[in-house]
């Protein structure tokens, strides 16, 4: 009976046998609890993987550090946390553990976040900077880009103006283009941001709350940014939001509240200097006309700004769902009256896990709106020339009160072609506006049961906006009194979509000491913007005659369909391939040139990894790079441009018939044959850390060369519909070196130090501008447009063997005394007379050399940190002292204007616009901020931390150039909305 049941139930037998040893083995598990701290603070880490070595049983930290894990009587604990050391613990029985992990330089930001997943840090083979909540730029900050302004090497970030919520213009390694765009490509979590602004909005990243980011990621050199194919010619900076990351419930709150107070006005003459100079030279009229006033405009246009920042986040998790909701109010006054930033904005993101975590869920949504009232920037050149000696206001009953000039014999009442008063420009407009922009993504990535090391990745992402505004007049307003004033309204809306699917392979195979990492996808951009007609109507309601507009919107929309691959290939830890291509569809091209391929190879060698160098202590890292790839362009060029199109024409160009006027359709210009800009970049690199990585940096050199720019040229007669047409003819290239150097010298339990240093050298060459390569005959084509004068001035010339922005004027001739002599300038090509022909190529715009420094010293409790930046060797044309610096300024009209006090030194009598006089040395030495801060420890039982921090932003500048300020992106100071100083106090509180 015996045998029959082990014969006819031997399955039945195994089962018991397994129940029976899984319970006895059940039975001999080994209970392990305990804690894990940091070092030097001691304070619980949550979120750090505690796993049973070679086996796949393992947990995670509570929020206090605290773990509890189940394991066979003997066995290695390894705990492990991204940016610590690894604490491998042998445990033979039940116990309790009290661990303590330390940071490792060498491993922190392990993970790099790049284009369509995630890198090993010591895998990558480009040129990476990635900067993370730490080192952040500090104060009152209003939009993201400014946390990362003197940060990076290679990226030059300069604020547009102190207008609140203004933009910055961004440039990596020089920009690309020359007509096109040379911003670089923003995604923001997996979605791609649309070049160009939101109607009423003055920057398209302000409706990213800066409170919500986790960490920026800049892609510098092909190898790296070209995974994102015809856009990323002019780098990409990839921009990580914070996410949930345990089950515990933590609350953050964080408030900064500031004063914003103008720190230099510009030079003006004063009321005194004005009567004076009038009396002597003066007609009897414009003596007569002289006020008895000492008025100071931009006493009276300026004040001091007051802006709060208040934002409020919960994070943690519901049974398992982790979770981050945040909500930020922002209200900010600038420093021109009846400026105001409202700004409102939330974001919700879950990552929840699903099947043992072979689904990750990452669903992000982020969306702001904001109010703005924009001030009538007129004011700022007003308040620099209008008449000192006039009063603000007048008993008058006319122009709401206000002091204005009169003319009896005009049919307004008003003298024609002056400035108007500037206080009345600011309080008698309304331009408001209420943009609201949401962006979100839901991302899927799935680790196949069958084979763990394949992913499968979906992203639908969005990017909607709607930018709405009305700009009112009073009727009464001597800036509108012909219109009878204005009230206008527009909208635009903004539709964009993402769709990215992805296949993602990781696999290690120590056998032949490789590993592997491929990724192949496809990606669909839609963008869609709609943009509305309104007829146009006066301040009392009364609908303008021939304002009808032809049609109630616009649809202009064009799509981008890319096919794109990555190959990461380590060897033995040592040797490093990174090859990647895309090749990109986009609708803005004709059918010939609609695709473009960019490809990219990357070689790496981990030096350190070598035998010879592994056990030397002294060298903690040293890789050395080399890449080379071919990136695109192509915003900054019309959706339509490759068609013949029409297009009906403004108001101000109707033809009559009978008593009715009609807009008319016109044919446009177009290039059929219009394409890619292409972007050529070679890159060298070495990445180096020394005493545990104390000390540590990295050192590149590249070239980029830009092949089929796009150039607006002249069109020969009867070949198109405009004189001139964007072309892709012509090519440029820049050049240079990057350096960043980290120290931390001192790094005790109570007292660390830690500074960085990041240099940039760029040189900008045009190497060809013409169909005919470097055809002698075309001098160039002039940009940067002035004030002042009559038609349009220029001031830049961009042509062959000099770099873009290159100044172009006539040498000025100085007497014996180094005073410039008026009308004087040096004959070039000894002709006998001064013409267009004796200009001549000097300076250059942009800088050749900028530094970044930040600093960050901590004491117990204390923290002490700021960031200095500087520009070398770029200069700026002065357009105020050009356009004012002059007799003509002050008496040349039927009116008295004030003027610069450069008068008192060249003693000009009229505009001497195209003088190299007015070109000064712009370099410069600012220090952004200066941070103070003292934590109060825990509060509240240990369960929360309380940080105040003290802020003084734009400290100083250090500087030659004699205008307002040195730091002007477009190289022409012309009545710049000043910057700030601002004195801020922050109070961080997390629960």
């Amino acid at each position: 009976m015996i045998t029959f049941f082990f014969n006819g139930n031997k399955r039945m037998f195994m089962l018991l046998l397994l129940i029976f040893t899984h319970g006895f083995l059940f039975a001999q598990q080994a209970t392990i609890t305990g804690v894990v701290k940091t070092a030097p603070d001691n304070l619980g880490m949550p979120g750090v993987s505690v796993r049973l070595k070679g086996t796949a049983t393992a947990t995670s930290t509570d929020g206090n550090g605290n773990f509890t894990i189940k394991i066979p009587t003997s066995g290695t604990l390894l705990f492990t946390s991204v940016g610590y050391k690894v604490q491998e613990i042998p445990v033979s029985k039940s116990t309790t553990l009290t661990i303590t992990l330390t940071e490792d330089a060498s491993t922190l930001n392990d993970v790099v976040v790049v284009g369509y997943g995630t890198t090993r840090k010591q895998d990558l083979t480009g040129s990476v900077a990635v900067v993370g909540v730490k080192d952040f730029q500090k104060g009152s900050i209003t939009t993201p880009e400014q946390m990362l302004s003197g940060k990076v090497s290679g990226v030059a970030i300069t604020s547009n103006s102190g207008q609140p919520g203004a933009g910055s213009t961004i440039r990596i390694r020089g920009g690309s283009s020359l007509n096109a765009s040379n911003d670089p490509l923003f995604v923001i979590d997996g979605v791609p941001l649309e070049s160009g602004g939101v109607s009423g909005a003055s920057n398209p990243l302000s409706f990213i709350n800066p409170n919500d980011i986790e960490s920026f990621t800049v892609l510098k050199d092909a190898s790296a940014a070209a995974i994102y194919g015809a856009r990323a010619s002019n780098g990409v900076i990839i921009i990580t939001t914070k996410k949930g990351l345990s089950n515990e419930l933590k609350v953050a709150f964080n408030s900064v509240n500031a004063v914003s107070k103008i720190v230099k006005q510009l030079e003006v003459l004063s009321a005194d200097e004005i009567r004076s100079i009038v009396n002597q030279r003066g007609t009897a009229a414009q003596k007569a006309q002289l006020g008895g006033f000492n008025t100071n405009w931009q006493d009276l246009i300026y004040q001091d700004g007051f802006s709060s920042d208040n934002n409020l986040s919960i994070s943690g998790g519901i049974k398992k769902l982790p979770y981050r909701i945040s909500v930020g109010y922002q209200n900010q006054t600038g420093l021109l009256r009846t400026d105001q930033l409202e700004k409102t904005s939330a974001a919700l993101v879950l990552n929840p896990r699903f099947f043992d975590n072979h689904l990750k869920v990452d669903l992000n949504l982020k969306g702001s709106m904001q109010k703005t009232r924009f001030a009538n920037t007129a004011a700022i050149g007003g308040a620099v020339s209008f008449d000192p000696t006039q009063a603000t206001y007048t008993n008058r009953s006319a122009y709401n009160g206000y002091w204005e000039w009169l003319d009896p014999t005009s049919p307004t009442g008003l003298t024609n072609l002056v400035g108007r008063n500037p206080v009345g420009l600011l309080e008698q407009r309304e331009d408001r506006a209420r943009p609201m922009r949401s962006i979100g993504n839901l991302q899927l990535d799935y680790s196949f049961h069958f084979l763990p090391e394949l992913h499968a990745n979906f992203n639908a992402a969005y990017d909607v906006a709607t930018g709405k505004g009305t700009v009112y007049v009073d009727p009464n307003a001597a800036e509108s009194i012909v219109s009878n004033g204005v009230s206008n309204e527009y909208k635009t809306n903004r539709q964009n979509t993402v769709l990215d699917f992805y296949l993602n392979y990781v696999k290690e195979f120590k056998s032949i000491k490789s590993r592997i990492d491929a990724t192949a996808g496809y990606s669909y951009n839609d963008y869609l913007t709609t943009q509305y007609f309104y007829p146009v109507f006066d301040a009392v309601g009364n609908k303008v005659a021939n304002s009808d507009p032809a049609f109630a919107f616009n649809k202009p929309q064009y799509r981008l369909i890319s096919y794109f691959g990555r190959f990461n290939y380590n060897f033995d830890e040592r040797f490093l391939l990174t090859a990647t291509v895309r090749r990109d569809g986009s609708s803005r091209f004709g059918p010939a040139f609609k695709y473009g391929t960019f490809p990219s190879v990357a070689l790496a060698w981990t030096a350190k990894n070598e035998t010879f160098l592994k056990n030397i202590d002294a060298i903690s890292n040293l890789k050395v790079r080399a890449s080379y790839g071919i990136t695109g362009q192509q915003d900054g060029i019309d959706n339509y441009g490759y068609l013949s199109t029409y297009g009906l024409s403004s108001l101000n160009a109707q033809y009559q018939f009978g008593d009715t006027f009609y807009q008319m359709y016109r044919p446009s210009a177009y290039i059929a044959n219009i394409k890619w800009e292409e972007t050529a970049t070679a890159n060298i690199g070495l990445d180096f850390g020394l005493f545990d990585n104390r000390i540590s940096g990295s050192l590149d050199f590249y070239q980029k060369k830009t092949s089929d720019l796009l150039n607006r040229i002249p069109q020969p007669a009867g070949t198109n519909f405009a004189a001139t047409a964007i072309v892709n003819v012509g090519d440029m290239k820049n050049e240079g070196v990057e350096m960043t150097l980290n120290f931390n010298p001192v790094k005790t339990k109570d007292f660390n130090w830690d500074f960085s240093v990041n240099a940039t050298y760029n040189k900008n060459t045009i190497t060809n501008l013409t169909v005919v390569p470097n055809d002698p005959n075309y001098p160039g084509f002039p940009s940067g447009s002035i004030a002042g004068g009559v038609g349009g001035q220029f001031v830049f010339l961009n042509a062959v063997a000099g770099p873009k922005s290159t100044f172009n004027l006539f040498e000025q001739v100085y007497d014996q005394a180094g005073n410039p002599i008026e009308g004087v300038y040096v004959d070039q090509n000894g002709d006998g007379t001064i013409t267009a022909s004796d200009l001549k190529k000097g300076k250059q715009a942009d800088p050749k050399l900028f530094l970044g420094f930040s600093n960050n010293l901590s004491y117990k409790d204390w923290n002490l940190s700021f960031t200095l930046r500087a520009n070398l060797g770029n200069y700026v044309y002065n357009n105020n002292y050009s356009q004012s610096g002059n007799l003509a300024q002050i008496t040349g009209t039927s009116v008295i204007l004030n003027a610069s006090p450069n008068y008192l030194t060249t003693n000009f009598r009229t505009q001497q616009l195209l003088s190299d006089y007015y070109v000064q040395n712009a370099s410069f030495l600012r220090m952004d901020n200066i941070n103070l801060g003292y934590s109060f420890g825990q509060l509240f039982n240990s369960k929360a931390k309380l940080q105040l921090t003290g802020s003084v932003q734009n400290v100083f500048v250090i500087t030659k150039y004699k205008g307002l300020d040195p730091e002007v992106a477009s190289g022409i100071d012309n009545n710049i909305y000043p910057r700030p100083r601002v004195y801020s106090l922050g109070l961080n509180l997390n629960y």
